[in-house]
Parts: structure tokens; C-alpha cells; sequence
């Protein structure tokens, strides 16, 4: 049997996941045992998975999380204000195909950005396209583009994402542009497209932080009437492990 140039077929069709499997099975005695359907079977099974998993690769890169972050791993434990059933509705995924948004809130260090990354992990997962930004970033890209004067594409990219995550929202005040930017984005994802956003500002105070009467009815009437909403508390989980790592510390 010539496997070389079988392999080398394979690799030219980029059937990767075959070409490897093929390559196990060769060195592998138990293969010997199989029937010709019971091996291709896994041939195609192994494609499927490398697939699956290079699509996965892509979606993660181009989603540009800023956390490795887990919904297994999130800390229920952690005494922040967590309502169970809200959390398991966003956790759940499904507001993303009926293009509802999720509004997460709380004070800083809560986990409010390890909870968004976290859904857009999942997301990724899902087959979902993610766009991460943290608002600084956004801003900074929607500059970035308009002064090579090609913004159109900026925003044609984030309308195509299935998921828009906005971390940091109300970190600073924001320029009148940048405010008409956000409205043109949240009006093309309206209704097509889901956001998440999280802030340290309560949903109540957006309107104010916005400051243009006008643009904020139609930015929060794009946002919060179809909406989940996650609202946290406590200490800063950050504050907290250090002060457990000192009292470790001291202990020894």
C-alpha cells in the first residue's frame, strides 16, 4: 500500500484530521481488527473534530477576549449579589439566535469582564461570531479607522459579529462622535445581532452618563427594552484573594 502519496493527497484536500488518523491507524495494531466501514468512520470522525477545532481557533482570535475565562469556572460561591436563574438564562445562550442583549453591572472587581469573556468563550464554542472590546479599544479603533477614513468597515465588520461584547462601558465620558459611533453600531445589531455590555454604572445612570438627551433614548431604547440584565455585588474579588494570600503568607 503506498501511504505516502495517500497522505500526501490528503494533506493537498486539507483533510488534516485524516491524514493524522490515517497515520495513527498505520502504526496502530487494533486497527488491523477493524472493517473498512469501522475505519473510515474514524477517519471521518477525526476530520470533524479537526475542523471543529480550527474553526474554534479562528473564532477565539478573532473574538480578541482579554480572559481565558470559563463559565465551569465561575465562583457561585463568591458572595456578589448572583441571581441564579438570571445567570443561567445568559449562561444558556439562547438570547444570542433570538438577538436579545445582556446588561451586566456591579462595582469593580466583581467578575463582571471574567463573566462576559466567559460567555464569549462559549459563544465561540457555540459556533457564534464574537467581537470583544473594552471601550478604551473601541474608541481607539473607531479613530483609528476614520482617520485612515475607512470607519465603514470598522462597522461593517462589528455588525457581522453574532456577539458584541463592550467591557468597561462609563469608564469615561464619551466624545459626541464616539456617541453617534455606538448609536450606529447598536442600530445595525438591532434586532439582527446581540450585545453584551458590562459597567460599573447602574443601567438607571446611562442615560445621564451619556449626556446628549437624544442619542441616549435611542441608544438605551436599542439596548435595555430587550435585555437581560445581571446585577452584582460585594467587595472586589481582586481585594479578596489578596487579602487571603496575605493572611496565607502571615500564617506560614
Amino acid at each position: 500500500m503506498l501511504t505516502q502519496p495517500l497522505l500526501h493527497q490528503l494533506h493537498e484536500l486539507r483533510l488534516r484530521g485524516m491524514a493524522a488518523a490515517l497515520e495513527q491507524q498505520l502504526t496502530t495494531q487494533a486497527s488491523n481488527e477493524l472493517t473498512f466501514d469501522e475505519r473510515l468512520a474514524l477517519l471521518i470522525q477525526h476530520e470533524l473534530v479537526e475542523r471543529q477545532s480550527c474553526r474554534l481557533r479562528q473564532r477565539l482570535r478573532w473574538a480578541k477576549l482579554t480572559q481565558a475565562a470559563a463559565l465551569e469556572d465561575l465562583d457561585l460561591r463568591a458572595p456578589r449579589g448572583l441571581d441564579r436563574s438570571a445567570l443561567a438564562q445568559v449562561t444558556d445562550l439562547g438570547w444570542i439566535a433570538e438577538h436579545l442583549n445582556v446588561l451586566i453591572t456591579g462595582p469593580t472587581g466583581v467578575g463582571k469582564s471574567y463573566i462576559g469573556c466567559a460567555v464569549g468563550h462559549a459563544a465561540c464554542r457555540a459556533d457564534y461570531s464574537v467581537r470583544f472590546f473594552r471601550i478604551p479599544r473601541l474608541i481607539d479603533e473607531l479613530a483609528r479607522y476614520a482617520a485612515l477614513q475607512n470607519k465603514s468597515t470598522l462597522l461593517r465588520q462589528i455588525a457581522k459579529a453574532d456577539l458584541l461584547i463592550i467591557d468597561d462601558f462609563g469608564l469615561a465620558p464619551l466624545a459626541d462622535s464616539v456617541r453617534r459611533d455606538l448609536l450606529e453600531i447598536l442600530d445595525d445589531r438591532y434586532d439582527r445581532r446581540s450585545t453584551l455590555i458590562t459597567s460599573q454604572i447602574p443601567v438607571e445612570q446611562w442615560h445621564a452618563y451619556l449626556q446628549d438627551p437624544t442619542i441616549a433614548d435611542a441608544i438605551l431604547d436599542r439596548l435595555i427594552h430587550n435585555s437581560y440584565r445581571l446585577t452584582l455585588k460585594g467587595e472586589s474579588m481582586r481585594k479578596q484573594k489578596t487579602a487571603l494570600a496575605a493572611r496565607t503568607a502571615k500564617a506560614r
